[in-house]
Formats: C-alpha cells, structure tokens, sequence
C-alpha cells in the first residue's frame, strides 16, 4: 500500500493535536504524492536538497524555514538570484518540503530536547522537563571542561562561553534554540541553576546578567552553542522515530556544516 506525504503528516502531527496557528505546513509539493525517502534536517538549504534528491529523497522535513524568516515572508526575495535558484531547485525536482517545528517542540518532553540530550548522554541526569527548557543535575565539572564535553559531544568546532571557566558546576539549564535570552535564562539562574547552556539569544541580555553576576562574586557561566548545533540533534532524532513509524520506507538525516567560522 502507498504511504502518502499527507500519511506522514497526519503521523507527526497526531501526538500533538491540530495546531490552529503554525508555521508548519507543507511549503512545496503535493500532499498527495506516493513517499519513495524522507529526509529530515535543521534547515532545507540549497546544499541539503540537493543531497536530499541525490539519495532518492522526494519527502524533506526541515525544523526551520527555507527562505530565512520564521513566518516565510518571501515578498522581499522574488528578485532575489539566491531565492530564485533555490526555488527552480525546489520546483525542478518536485521535492515535498515541509516544515516541523511547532509540533515538534510542543510534544512532551519536547522532541528537540530529546535529540540533545541523547547526544550529550545526559539522560540519566535529567531532573525535569519543561515546555521550553531540561533541568539536569550532572557530576561536579568545571565549566571549560563542561564547554569541551559539550563540543566533542556534539562534533561542533566551537562554543562560546561567559563566565568563570574554572568554576565547578553541576546544575545545568538546557535551553535549545532561540531560548537563551534573558527572560527564560535568568529566571532559571534564581532557581540556583549554575550554567545555561542555549542555542543562542540576544547578546546582550544573559551573557551580560552573566558578567555582572561573576563581577559581584556570584558563581554563573552560559554555554551558547549556535542555533543548529543545538537543535540538529533533535531532527536526527526525528529521523530515527520516523525510521521506526515506517520501516519500508529508506529515512535519512542530513546534516550541514556550521554556518560560522572562527577567524
């Protein structure tokens, strides 16, 4: 029996309920389309999709948006050469995007969360999971070790750290994505949480609440990750749940390299 891109869909979206207002809707193809391979990935960039057609993959499930905005507003792109390319790609190929994103952080715990925290092998030292953050208690380290096991962990070839580096810690907040800004952050370091490890977020916000903190004797630190290299974890899981759903169909995850570079 044919398994339908609308089939897989109706799959991932189960566990959490129709969402009434969400960025996650099928950005190209037809819904009704027979599945040959699914893919998922951080990101559906020009290098992604093209790989992803190559492996015979003609279902991409992505966490972000193709075209740089949450909300995909693309009015500004139309003459855009970059977006037009990626367009004719997407078009030429016939390739099924859709986008997961909401629905996955709003299943319980939060499947990006998951991803990270197998990846890190933090599982046994969860202590809560929450809508937007997993509060771990893990044996005493100091933070540049914390940073460095987080790195190799991870396969990044960087993290940014602020804070005290040979401090001890062993209360973490892990805060994915875009959540490290100051109104999720801070409130977590007044439940004495010893470091914030977070996709990103205003520089400005935590990593300064951070400065001040260690400046008045008070033992904080902050971990920022990059926003891929926090959530990619989660949509190679994606990928293994996806695998186990529908055994006859071939699934991949598709990673990309970090976007930044240290000079």
């Amino acid at each position: 029996m044919a398994i339908r891109v609308q089939d897989i869909l109706n799959q991932l979206m189960e566990p959490v309920g129709r969402l009434e207002v969400t960025v996650d809707t099928l950005k190209s193809g037809d819904p009704s389309m027979e599945v040959k391979g699914i893919a998922t990935t951080f990101m559906a960039t020009h290098d992604v999709i093209q790989k992803a057609v190559e492996k015979g993959v003609n279902l991409l499930i992505t966490h972000e948006g193709t075209f740089y905005h949450h909300h995909d507003q693309i009015g500004h792109l139309v003459d855009d050469p970059v977006y037009q390319a990626k367009q004719k790609l997407i078009e030429d190929s016939g390739i099924a995007i859709f986008r997961f994103h909401d629905y996955w952080h709003r299943y319980r715990p939060d499947g990006i969360m998951i991803g990270l925290v197998q990846s890190l092998e933090w599982a046994p030292f969860v202590t809560e999971n929450r809508p937007a953050a997993t509060l771990l208690t893990i044996p005493s380290i100091t933070v540049k070790e914390l940073a460095l096991y987080v790195k190799n962990k991870l396969g990044i070839s960087f993290v940014r750290v602020a804070g005290d580096g040979s401090m001890i810690c062993t209360r973490i907040g892990l805060l994915a994505g875009y959540r490290g800004g100051g109104g999720m952050a801070i409130p977590l370091f007044q439940e004495e949480v010893d470091v914030i490890i977070a996709g990103e977020g205003p520089e400005w916000e935590t990593p300064e609440y951070v400065r001040d903190a260690v400046h008045q004797g008070r033992k904080k630190a902050f971990i920022a990750l990059g926003h891929a290299e926090s959530e990619e974890p989660g949509m190679k899981y994606l990928a293994e749940m996806v695998a186990a759903l529908f055994p006859s169909l071939p699934v991949h995850f598709i990673s990309e390299d970090q976007v930044f570079e240290v000079m």
